[in-house]
């Protein structure tokens, strides 16, 4: 089976985001809310779908800030509903107010969403594994299943599997990784 390193160097949309994000630690709260809220709309589609509407999503979507979805109303949900650009499904749009809504909280019991992922890494001193991340998502989040948490996680180098041994990001990776534990 091919793996996302095998085809997606090269590839105008894929190549990019495998080679500067995908696996790669993040602490900004808008990227980070970004990747979720992309892995949720990705839900049934490609990747590459989700890609393709990257913009439109960022601009929908007001770049991403939590506050400003986290306030969205009926005339925001109407105004999704009606974009051509995005995913067009009621409950990924309630879903990603929802779940800004979850994320602004975590800033006063955690300090933010990167601190709230952080302080769970754990669980009784061993690394949490996919399901234990997954109940704690379905806990915290909404529309948030096995594969959207376990992609958002790898995506974010909670969770091993985004690259393939041997792939030259996962050196770039761990260079990155190493650099910071200085």
């Amino acid at each position: 089976m091919a793996s996302y390193c095998d085809f997606a160097p090269g590839h105008p949309l894929h190549g990019p985001y495998h080679e500067y994000e995908y696996g790669f630690a993040q602490r900004e709260e808008a990227v980070l809310f970004e990747r979720l809220l992309l892995e949720i709309n990705q839900a049934g589609l490609s990747w590459e779908t989700i890609l393709r509407k990257r913009e439109a999503f960022r601009l929908a979507y007001h770049g991403f800030d939590v506050d400003k979805i986290a306030a969205y109303k009926e005339k925001d949900r109407e105004r999704l509903l009606a974009d051509p650009g995005i995913i067009r499904n009621r409950l990924k749009i309630d879903a990603a107010i929802h779940n800004a809504q979850i994320v602004r909280g975590l800033r006063k019991s955690h300090g933010g969403f990167a601190e709230w992922l952080d302080a769970h890494v754990l669980v009784d001193g061993k690394q949490r594994d996919k399901a234990a991340w997954v109940k704690l998502f379905k806990q915290t989040f909404k529309f948030t299943g096995g594969e959207i948490t376990g992609e958002f996680l790898m995506s974010l180098g909670y969770l091993p599997g985004a690259h393939r041994p041997g792939c030259p990001v996962l050196k770039k990776i761990e260079a990155v990784r190493r650099n910071i534990a200085r």
